[in-house]
């Protein structure tokens, strides 16, 4: 029998305060607490005339891994130097400040200390403390994701460090370079560092540096798809741990090791059992180290990666009993970044010990104490590799997955209602934190504000969620007799083929080999609604895209006989709170149409944009700006000046899964996402929003999930009701022709947004030169369909 703590609570602790011996537990720790502030505040009294007094007992405090009882010391130790004058010392305390704020999530705090220590240090002639500073703010910026600044400034660190002896410094920044160079996947590089770093750690006496490096190393080698080398960097690291004395940065360091220890399972099957044995060594000496400094944050870690690792041995019963203890020690010290990672790792394993209600509870809990922090934790994240940084899509899908196991109990079980509209939220949740991460800003939280559930809107209207599991699809439907749910059993990896198959084939023109892809998809998707859809009058659908969904038309799937657009609208959004259900006011509509049709910075000509320009300006007042007059600074000023609902830009553009690298291309350059959203913005807060952004022209990769939610998320980021997009490049005249319909079906009163492109992609169909789906396909409408 499994050992267990039977002081340990059996249920998931929902509220502490409710249970007599986590009462107890809370009322000691805090009262532990107390006696430590007191203690701790007369110390700094008595320190107070004392800065030397301060730095000492902040660097104590950061060994034993007490961050704010560090940042307190060495802040109080910055300002009294600096009282004194003493430019050098106040130097150094700030960036001690700095260490001890980035390690607890404090960023722009980090970053504020660090600038100063700089301004400070270059009032200085040693040239090796320039260096120093100049290496750990870069350090800084290389976490938040800011790579050009952090190889600026570690650039300029190597040189200056390069010029003075100073092995071990160069030996740190080396490690940096070489973590930078991971993130710009250059891994070859990156090992060349990290190997450069070690030698030079080695002979400057800096056997941390030496200790990180190698772990770093060990993780390149990992991204290289060398195991071997992985595990010989690995290995050299323990051997070095087992020398150094106990600290924080050893708990720490024998983390990673039990992490990639436990990573080279999968990959080295021959060795497992004796990689596993030492995954939970190095685990159990860091728990071990931590808990005898006092060092709960890392303790928590320990632990809970040490029940993760007899979870994977379907041991249940001591990952549940270990969790609770990482998410006991988590809570005990306010460490949110970690508590959410144990609230979900203790759901997923009691829902694999069937334990349903309670893994619900503990997955409702993660998702509670991630919100708050998702910006923060997105940052301190940022400094590892990606294939490394931990993914919080996950979460949410697994609590919608157990929500709806739970509806399934059967017809007339309490709840399955509440249930179904749960796991509909949860994915809300995951699809709007996607969008919010994709952007690196809050302009999806800006939106939400102002938004209002669309799901009942319109008699005539259906929204169709799909939701891709592992075995299944979950088919929410919100119908005007409200929300229905379907089953659809088909292996998610057979679902993404045939979506990738349909994607590729669609854009051959010359053949119907899409059509076997588009009617498959139409029997998981639609078919099993048809029923409903019929026996309500449905003449409009709205999808929510999941995943690879979001690279293919809706409009192009087929029941055998004819094309889903020949039925119904369709119109696609990637979230339900993403969506501002207003519709077009005609009265007021004035469009600013912007296009290339000349060949400009190698991009080919596109000669019919002037027909499709033409065509606009003869149906709505407005602006237009073609080739020469379509500059970045032109389409400002516009935007200032005038009061334009419709947005077109007719021009070569494309989107990425970085939205650095989209753009749209003008006549004098190329258009980012980010100025796009810049020049748009002007538009955003007014109280009439920008209607319509029509982007022709442009295309995503076949199969780039990330760079379709370019596509949809650049309306929501510019603050745009609607977009109209293209998913691929379309011949010229087909899409000037599509564009025009469209145009003036939209002037027709009677017609939504969706109405006016379904009508106008049927013009096309019904003609036997563009019936190919390859012409009309490509266009979606995104966000507001009305």
């Amino acid at each position: 029998m499994p050992h267990r703590d039977r002081s340990l609570p059996r249920g998931f602790p929902l509220n502490p305060h409710r249970t007599g011996v986590a009462r107890g537990r809370r009322i000691l720790l805090r009262l532990l607490l107390c006696g430590l502030f007191l203690i701790t505040g007369l110390n700094l009294a008595i320190a107070a005339d004392h800065p030397d007094q301060l730095m000492t007992q902040g660097s104590e405090a950061f060994h034993r891994g007490d961050f704010e009882q560090a940042l307190a010391a060495w802040k109080d130790a910055a300002r009294l130097f600096g009282e004194q004058g003493a430019v050098r010392l106040q130097s150094q305390a700030l960036l001690g400040a700095a260490q001890a704020a980035q390690t607890l999530g404090h960023t722009k705090q980090a970053l504020q200390s660090l600038e100063l220590a700089l301004a400070l240090a270059q009032q200085q002639t040693d040239r090796v403390w320039q260096a120093t500073v100049l290496a750990h703010l870069g350090r800084a910026y290389l976490e938040t994701r800011h790579l050009d600044m952090a190889a600026d400034l570690l650039a300029q660190a190597h040189t200056m460090a390069g010029q003075q002896p100073s092995p071990s410094l160069m030996a740190s920044i080396l490690n940096d370079q070489g973590i930078l160079a991971v993130l710009q996947q250059h891994e070859a590089d990156a090992l060349a560092a990290f190997a450069d770093a070690i030698r030079l750690a080695q002979a400057g006496q800096a056997p941390m540096v030496a200790l990180h490096a190698r772990i770093n190393a060990a993780r390149a080698a990992l991204r290289l798809g060398r195991p071997d080398d992985s595990r010989r960097w690995t290995d050299q690291a323990l051997e070095q741990l087992t020398l150094l004395p106990p600290s924080h940065d050893k708990a720490q360091a024998l983390v990673r090791v039990g992490r990639l220890y436990a990573r080279l399972r999968t990959l080295l099957p021959d060795i497992q059992s004796p990689l596993l044995l030492r995954a939970a060594g190095a685990l159990q000496e860091s728990a071990t180290v931590a808990k005898s400094l006092g060092d709960t944050r890392t303790l928590s870690y320990a632990l809970g990666y040490l029940g993760h690792l007899y979870e994977t041995e379907h041991r249940l019963d001591d990952a549940i009993h270990l969790t609770r203890q990482a998410w006991f020690a988590a809570q005990s010290v306010d460490a949110p970044e970690s508590l959410y990672r144990w609230e979900w790792q203790l759901g997923r394993e009691l829902g694999l010990a069937g334990q349903l209600d309670e893994a619900i509870d503990a997955y409702r809990h993660a998702v509670a104490t991630l919100q708050p922090i998702r910006p923060q934790l997105t940052q301190a994240h940022a400094g590892d590799p990606p294939d490394e940084q931990d993914s919080i899509r996950p979460l949410f899908f697994e609590l919608a997955d157990l929500l709806l196991q739970r509806a399934s109990r059967g017809p007339g079980a309490p709840g399955i209602e509440q249930d179904i509209l749960a796991a509909r939220d949860a994915i809300e949740a995951s699809k709007a934190a996607e969008l919010r991460d994709y952007f690196r800003d809050d302009c999806v939280d800006a939106l939400q504000a102002r938004t209002m559930p669309f799901d009942r809107l319109a008699p005539s209207t259906a929204v169709v969620y799909p939701i891709l599991f592992p075995t299944r699809i979950e088919l929410l439907v919100s119908l005007p007799t409200g929300l229905t749910r379907y089953l659809v059993p088909i292996d998610d990896k057979r679902v993404t083929q045939e979506i990738r198959a349909f994607r590729r084939l669609l854009e051959k023109r010359t053949t119907h080999e899409y059509l076997p892809h588009a009617q498959h998809l139409y029997d998981w998707l639609v078919r099993p609604i048809q029923a409903d859809l019929n026996r309500l009058h449905i003449t409009t659908l709205v999808f929510v895209p999941d995943r690879a969904l979001r690279t293919v038309p809706m409009a192009a799937l087929h029941d055998g006989t004819a094309f889903l657009i020949d039925r119904y609208a369709v119109a696609s959004t990637p979230g339900l709170t993403l969506t501002d259900p207003h519709p077009l006011d005609r009265t007021r509509t004035r469009i600013l149409a912007a296009g290339l049709t000349v060949s400009v910075q190698g991009f080919p000509a596109l000669p019919y944009v002037a027909e499709e320009l033409a065509s606009i300006e003869s149906l709505y007042k407005g602006q237009r700006l073609e080739n020469h007059d379509f500059l970045a600074t032109r389409l400002e000023t516009e935007l200032r000046e005038g009061r334009y609902g419709v947005l077109h830009i007719a021009t070569h553009g494309h989107f990425s899964p970085e939205p650095a690298d989209s753009f749209l291309l003008t006549y004098d350059g190329k258009l980012t996402m980010t100025q796009l959203d810049r020049l748009v913005g002007l538009l955003r807060f007014r109280q009439d929003p920008l209607e319509l952004l029509t982007l022709s022209a442009c295309q995503t990769g076949i199969g780039d999930d990330r760079a379709a939610l370019g596509l949809a998320g650049v309306a929501i980021k510019a603050g745009a009701r609607s977009a109209l997009a293209s998913l691929w490049f379309i011949n010229d005249e087909a899409s000037t022709a599509l564009i025009a319909e469209f145009y003036r079906q939209l002037n027709n009163p009677s017609a939504s947004k969706a109405e006016a492109l379904q009508r106008a992609q049927r013009h096309l169909l019904k003609d036997r030169v563009y019936a190919h789906p390859a012409y009309w396909a490509a266009f979606l409408l995104l966000n507001n369909w009305l």
